[in-house]
């Protein structure tokens, strides 16, 4: 019997379960990196403006905002990469043991004929969506609702 095949791009028939896991997984990638950008800056901010006392700013405050933006981006950042794992391991995606940061690579490796041709995972086709997404509510926001600070 012949082996079936499966089309380049195409995910193998995988359980209706290993489906929702993808989407769950992708909606989750899209949250993190959303707040990644948004809600940790933003939590920091807050956590620095209990801990600042009065309207003077103090270095206390600063640290605390640098340390826990520091933490929180830590954080959010190995989420993401435990849900990217875990995406494709539902998806069927072979996993990669060795990253190399694209500034590390080199320049031999941009020639189109020593280029690596893939696709998209689809957690990066979620983290795109979301940053695309959020810009565009921003703007949205921006121009149509936030209104003048002139006066």
């Amino acid at each position: 019997m012949m082996a079936a095949t499966v089309a380049e791009g195409q995910s193998p028939d995988l359980p209706a379960s290993y489906k929702f896991a993808r989407v769950a997984l992708a909606a989750l990638t899209a949250l993190i990196s959303v707040n990644l950008w948004t809600g940790a800056p933003l939590f920091a901010v807050w956590v620095g403006s209990r801990v600042q006392n009065g309207t003077g700013l103090t270095m206390s405050a600063v640290g605390t905002v640098i340390g826990v933006l520091a933490v929180l981006v830590t954080v959010l950042v190995v989420a993401l990469v435990r849900v990217e794992a875990a995406y494709k391991f539902f998806s069927g995606e072979p996993v990669q043991k060795k990253r190399t940061a694209p500034w590390m690579r080199s320049l031999r490796d941009e020639r189109p004929e020593l280029a690596e041709k893939r696709a998209l995972s689809g957690v990066e086709k979620s983290m795109i969506a979301a940053v695309v997404l959020a810009g565009g509510a921003f703007e949205i926001w921006f121009f149509f609702f936030a209104g003048s600070s002139i006066g």
